[in-house]
């Protein structure tokens, strides 16, 4: 018996579907299949199933999807949904690529009224679209020196509102296989390569090492193409900390540097100014931070400073994918000041071709969450190029624009008084915008 009823509509990142299928007493025993077309650009799809008996007996009618080569997952009586994504799914169902074309919801009439049924199936899939996440790319758990559970490392950035967390404990990868697969929040495997003259983050891959230990240099180097090898993204941490320092050659394989790790201080301020050396002398060189979080504390928490990412998928890998762009801004706090640099269609991370930037113009700072006395300065590769103090309150800052003729790159801090610290810091950062 065909189904009776569609309904469909589409916005701009989300297509959905609600399809009615009567079931006849006779179909009793049966496997029905409803199909839908799964579009291009799908990153997730959510199944949400109904039943409304005729009779006085309840029908049974279990549940399943197919794609177009095999069963992706079923759940039989035990679920009225599920979830599919790229990266994860409801138990019983397999994440991965959701590939355009034929897809089917898969009931089983296990049990059929003699009046029979009616099932209600609402299939949304939501499409893979740029945008800004935010979320902490350095954390520590009780798979080392932490006093947070996994679990609790997932909740707490759930209730921040963040999309993403790496899991970075020191010298091992287990926290990589016991992560909690139903968080909302995107899990990034990682690993901190903690030796006793610096430490580095291994992102993207859930067994980057075999072996940490090191002795001397030629250690170090092998350690960092193994990790390379497995498809590591390389991170050097707090390079410039006071306690643990990156005292190997910096002359080394990695790809991002760590210039603010925890509450701003002195450490993070000469980051600061040597990765701004490292811009200055051509390299492009991206800036990521961490909160370096181990155990409940007053002023090192979660997502603090906050790494935001403009990204085309809500996966690790487009996660990293963004920030190997240069894609990144960050701020102290999850709800602190958002800033993004544009140039004509260029944005923060971006190169302007030579030929096109005379016609892209300015750079625009556009911008949420300033507040009066914000210092806005637009650094290039001779330092400061323009110091403007916030006016406003209301965090609107895309008329604050800079004219880079001339300069390399442009990049912009947000510095802030504090009344905890007695003093100005910076509050937000972002990565240059860059200039062929």
């Amino acid at each position: 018996m065909a189904e009776h009823h569609t309904e469909a509509t589409a916005g701009e990142h989300t297509v959905r579907r609600v399809i009615q299928r009567r079931i006849a007493p006779g179909e009793q025993g049966a496997y029905i299949e409803i199909p839908f077309e799964m579009p291009e650009r799908a990153e997730e799809l959510t199944v949400a199933y109904s039943v409304e008996s005729f009779g006085e007996a309840k029908a049974v009618i279990d549940l399943g999807v197919r794609d177009a080569a095999r069963v992706r997952g079923w759940s039989g009586g035990a679920r009225t949904g599920f979830r599919i994504g790229l990266e994860r799914a409801t138990p019983g169902y397999m994440p991965g690529k959701l590939a355009p074309g034929a897809w089917a919801v898969l009931h089983n009439a296990y049990r059929v009224p003699e009046e029979g049924c009616e099932v209600t199936v609402t299939v949304t899939v939501s499409l893979s679209a740029p945008r800004w996440l935010k979320g902490d790319l350095h954390t520590h758990s009780v798979h080392s020196d932490g006093k947070y559970t996994l679990e609790d490392n997932a909740a707490i950035m759930e209730r921040l509102g963040c999309d993403f967390i790496a899991m970075t404990d020191h010298n091992t990868c287990s926290q990589n296989e016991a992560y909690p697969r139903g968080a909302s929040v995107v899990m990034i495997p990682g690993m901190e390569f903690t030796t006793n003259y610096g430490h580095s983050n291994f992102l993207g891959v859930a067994d980057p090492l075999d072996d940490f230990r090191v002795s001397d240099q030629a250690d170090v180097n092998e350690r960092l193409r193994t990790a390379r090898e497995r498809g590591a993204r390389i991170v050097l941490n707090h390079p410039h900390c006071e306690y643990c320092p990156w005292e190997w050659d910096f002359d080394v394989d990695y790809d991002w540097v760590e210039v603010w790790n925890g509450p701003w201080a002195e450490r993070n301020e000469r980051a600061l100014q040597w990765w701004q050396r490292q811009l200055a002398s051509g390299r492009r060189l991206v800036a990521v931070g961490g909160s370096d979080v181990h155990r409940p504390d007053p002023h090192v928490r979660h997502a603090m400073p906050c790494t935001w990412v403009y990204a085309e998928t809500r996966t690790a890998q487009g996660i990293l994918d963004a920030a190997g762009c240069g894609h990144v801004c960050l701020s102290f706090a999850p709800d602190g000041p958002f800033l993004e640099l544009r140039c004509g269609p260029y944005r923060t991370g971006d190169a302007v071709p030579a030929g096109e930037r005379e016609q892209a113009g300015c750079v625009a700072l556009h911008a949420r969450g300033l507040q009066a006395g914000d210092l806005v300065r637009w650094i290039g590769e001779q330092g400061l190029v323009k110091e403007e103090t916030y006016a406003a309150d209301d965090g609107d800052a895309a008329a604050l624009t800079l004219d880079a003729a001339g300069l390399k790159f442009c990049r912009v801090e947000v510095r802030r008084y504090f009344a905890e610290a007695g003093r100005l810091l910076v509050a937000a950062l972002t990565n240059p915008i860059y200039f062929d």
